[in-house]
């Protein structure tokens, strides 16, 4: 019993579950950014970048503030989500 509520804590964490879909942590880290002057940059809330560079999914808005944040061009969107689905 105590294995299953182990591996139950593990799955809820979400690690596992949200595939990595875009390359906003290593492009804000490649400009020195750190994870809240990217959400102040965005107009985001830091828990809001963590969960996008975590692979959570988000609003199409969303990817175009963190684009617009770290100095690209709404063109430049494949460059930084590399998911087919627009939010």
């Amino acid at each position: 019993m105590e294995v299953q509520a182990i591996q139950h804590r593990v799955s809820m964490s979400g690690d596992d579950d949200q595939k990595k879909t875009n390359r906003v942590q290593t492009l804000r880290e490649d400009r020195l950014l750190s994870k809240a002057e990217l959400a102040r940059r965005s107009g985001l809330s830091v828990l809001t970048i963590d969960r996008v560079e975590k692979g959570a999914p988000c609003r199409l808005d969303t990817k175009r503030k963190i684009i617009l944040a770290l100095g690209l061009k709404v063109t430049d969107r494949e460059q930084v989500f590399t998911d087919d689905d627009e939010g």
